[in-house]
């Protein structure tokens, strides 16, 4: 290994004479890609053993993260269209808007595999565009934290006043909160779906204040999505505070609950399905996500995300393995010339 580059320094032990001088000097070595420097001299063997461990490394990896996406089992059921009339298949939002029709729906899945607790519910949007730059701007971060106290929220309108009062949360985020809810029943047994910690701690603990309380939300004539109980601070509203973390793609999942309870193969779960009436919004699919892996939900959220980190991961240990090898065996297909002195000499000069 060769290390290259002046010194910079005076003498030993003393400091530089001239401190704008030395700056000069360190600014032209580093314009000019003269500091000093680590080469490494990349010898076949070196190589070869870099590429041999680093793919050694790769393949444990990849077998758990492999094993990781085998075990995890998703039951997806679409609901915008199997819980809505024919008549009304072509025009969603006049059937959800019609106060006349009941909005509950009931629809049967079926357990594939045998499922360890916690199972993972979750509710998809497709073409919801939470990226849009009116819509993501419009919140207040610090009414989330500081509530009334805090009244500079331009940043809401149009959701920032109602009757001339503060509105909190305010915006269009606050204000088109999913609103959806979900029951599952087993063998005619409701399963309980904890929805509590499904929204992140600093979230919960830095975001939105302990002290702060919904004020004057949903009180205007246009109703986008669901209400918050005024008697609960919004640090222990985690919807609210799932729904207020926008994605950054317009199909997204997030998190509903978990149960804690395991499902047996081949059983029947009765998922019972209720719209609210007013929802001007949304019109989605819920996804059921059911993970009986031990992975941390935040770290693995579904098989599609292991799978490609399985992928990757093998590819790098393939790539890593066929570099080991086109280096391992380039010596002997293409070997370099050896020359002499005198050699280079004449061969220098005949070229």
């Amino acid at each position: 290994m060769d290390v290259d580059g002046a010194s910079t320094s005076g003498p030993p032990g003393e400091p530089h004479s001239n401190p704008i001088r030395w700056r000069n000097h360190v600014l032209y070595q580093f314009t000019q890609q003269t500091l000093p420097a680590c080469k490494p001299v990349l010898t076949p063997a070196w190589v070869i053993t870099v590429f041999l461990l680093t793919g050694i490394i790769f393949i444990p990896v990849g077998f758990v993260a492999f094993h990781a996406s085998q075990s995890v089992v998703e039951i997806v059921d679409r609901y915008d269209t199997g819980c809505i009339p024919e008549k009304f298949r072509s025009d969603k939002v006049a059937y959800i808007q019609d106060d006349s029709f009941p909005k509950n729906c009931t629809r049967v899945l079926r357990v594939r595999q045998h499922m360890k607790a916690p199972i993972y519910v979750y509710y998809e949007l497709d073409n919801y565009y939470q990226n849009h730059r009116r819509y993501v701007k419009s919140r207040s971060d610090k009414q989330l934290l500081h509530g009334l106290k805090y009244n500079h929220t331009s940043s809401c309108q149009p959701m920032d006043l109602n009757n001339g009062l503060p509105i909190v949360p305010c915006g269009l985020i606050a204000w088109s909160l999913f609103n959806d809810t979900y029951t599952f029943h087993r063998r005619k047994v409701e399963l309980n779906v904890d929805r509590k910690n499904i929204a992140w701690r600093s979230d919960r603990d830095h975001k939105f204040g302990k002290n702060v309380y919904p004020f004057n939300f949903q009180n205007g004539s246009l109703i986008g999505g669901g209400k918050l109980d005024a008697s609960v601070p919004l640090s222990d509203q985690e919807d609210l505070i799932v729904w207020m973390r926008t994605a950054a793609l317009p199909s997204f999942r997030k998190l509903y609950g978990r149960i804690e309870e395991d499902l047996d193969a081949d059983e029947l779960l009765v998922g019972r399905k209720k719209w609210v009436p007013w929802d001007n919004l949304h019109c989605c699919r819920f996804y059921f996500h059911l993970n009986i892996s031990r992975l941390h939900a935040a770290s693995y959220e579904n098989s599609k995300a292991i799978w490609g980190h399985s992928i990757f991961i093998v590819e790098q240990e393939n790539q890593c393995q066929l570099n080991d090898v086109v280096v391992f065996t380039n010596p002997w297909v293409k070997p370099k010339k050896v020359f002499g002195k005198w050699q280079m000499i004449v061969h220098c000069i005949s070229s």
